[in-house]
């Protein structure tokens, strides 16, 4: 029986890269007038945007203080990845599990029609058991990167030999065998030499890693992922194909513009320095530059692009976030750079508005690691990508967006993943102004018909709210 009036909790997982799609999605569900209890600690939710006042109403925002740890190296004031380094990540995965209990009563009280889960923690979908509330798995990856990894159980164990023949490291570097067309989505050797100690790394956080996402994709009713038929559509099928159940694309959730009252960039006094050089530049000929919070780039790794931006002799706008091994933001970056590039690019260390300064006219390409939201971020404005992956899904991200030609990956050590300035200098402007690059240019301007069609991603939203009106009533 359809039911026209629903309530689902949102669980997601103490990243940015997690949240910020959940709290995306929890927004667009409350536009189709869907109550949304979203469920995080309360600094990340202070860290959200501000909910649309007319949809206050709809989306209630839960917190719930992260509990402390035992013999815990976690900072006081740490809540997500991003504020903690690699070798502490047990303990925030420690920390997030002993919120169960509290997250229990409120889906008990509250009794949601369902609950949509991160890939972790794998006892959301107990508790949705124990409650007979239906699961929904809200994939934020793209249907590329969750095919690589197959149907719904973790790939072997590190180091193990499939059917005699080759050991995980050499899987892991070319497309599975159930994708059966021609596809770019793979590891790059030192990536999955990269994957794999990570996956052997002797926590039970690290370990169970694709268990944990085996575990609720095996209990969920249906998996929602961000991704859209236009654009990823031959992934899409095989998805569907491998996970035995019912795969709903929602769309990509592209970020609204904001009222010309509430742009960071118009609104304070600093950014405005920052409009006013863009508003000064030449229409798509600056290069944004932009790595986020959660790759903790080496001293090398910031210099050789550094060099890379520099050589390029192309106009750029770089977000920086302060290095932990920098002495001060003068140290962040190599002597003298900014003096040799002075007049020709801006470097801004800390926060910037980075969805206004990607829609700014001036900004033609951007040389970032391939993350899926922030690709959906830059194709919105049909910017040619220059992709340099460091963690996580960005490899196989990048590969598809070479795939899909609107992309250069920067070339790179395959041994060690090592890169040089040279190399980021080649690949910056084969994508912004060499004749071998038009076609990618012009392939990446016709992205922005799919990305940043606002109607186009409603009318997913809307299918799966009607998917899930149609089908919460159901027993589990």
């Amino acid at each position: 029986m359809k039911k026209d009036n629903i309530h689902v909790v949102m669980v997601p997982w103490l990243a940015f890269g997690h949240l910020q799609p959940f709290f995306q999605l929890s927004i667009a569900l409350a536009t189709e007038k869907v109550h949304v209890s979203f469920i995080s600690t309360p600094k990340n939710i202070k860290r959200l945007p501000k909910v649309p006042s007319n949809l206050a109403p709809l989306l209630n925002l839960v917190e719930f203080p992260l509990p402390s740890v035992n013999g815990s190296p976690l900072p006081a004031d740490a809540e997500a990845s991003v504020d903690v380094s690699a070798d502490q990540m047990l303990y925030l995965y420690q920390a997030f599990n002993l919120l169960q209990e509290p997250v229990k009563n409120f889906i008990a009280d509250k009794k949601p029609d369902w609950v949509i889960a991160d890939f972790v923690p794998d006892w959301v979908a107990d508790i949705a058991r124990e409650l007979n509330i239906p699961l929904l798995k809200f994939s934020v990856f793209t249907a590329s990167s969750r095919v690589f990894f197959g149907p719904p159980k973790p790939r072997p164990r590190p180091g193990q030999v499939k059917n005699g023949s080759k050991p995980l490291h050499e899987l892991l570097t070319s497309p599975p065998p159930w994708v059966d067309f021609p596809s770019m989505v793979a590891f790059r050797k030192y990536e999955a030499l990269d994957l794999i100690s990570v996956l052997s790394a002797e926590n039970e956080s690290r370990e169970t890693l694709l268990g944990h996402d085996a575990v609720i994709e095996g209990a969920c009713r249906a998996v929602a992922i961000r991704t859209c038929i236009e654009f990823e559509g031959d992934y899409l099928d095989t998805y569907k194909k491998v996970a035995g159940k019912p795969v709903i694309p929602i769309g990509l959730l592209p970020p609204e513009e904001l009222p010309g009252n509430e742009r960071t960039l118009s609104f304070h006094p600093n950014w405005q320095k920052i409009f006013k050089w863009l508003d000064e530049q030449k229409p798509r000929s600056v290069v944004f530059v932009g790595f986020g919070s959660e790759c903790k780039l080496s001293k090398n790794q910031v210099y050789e692009i550094a060099n890379g931006v520099k050589l390029s002799g192309l106009p750029f706008f770089w977000i920086l976030q302060k290095p932990s091994w920098a002495l001060n933001d003068i140290d962040a970056l190599p002597s003298g750079f900014c003096a040799s590039t002075e007049g020709r690019g801006l470097v801004h260390i800390g926060w910037a508005p980075q969805k206004e300064i990607l829609a700014h006219p001036s900004i033609g390409g951007s040389l970032f690691h391939g993350g899926w939201g922030s690709t959906i971020e830059t194709l919105r404005s049909g910017h040619v990508l220059v992709v340099l992956p460091f963690v996580f899904d960005q490899g196989l991200n990048a590969r598809l967006l070479v795939e899909k030609g609107v992309a250069i990956e920067v070339k790179r050590n395959e041994e060690d993943g090592s890169f040089s300035g040279n190399d980021i200098a080649t690949s910056l402007r084969e994508a912004m102004v060499s004749e071998d690059g038009e076609e990618l240019r012009a392939r990446a301007g016709k992205a922005a018909g799919i990305f940043g069609d606002q109607n186009l991603h409603d009318s997913y939203v809307k299918n799966f709210v009607e998917y899930m009106r149609s089908n919460g009533e159901m027993k589990v």
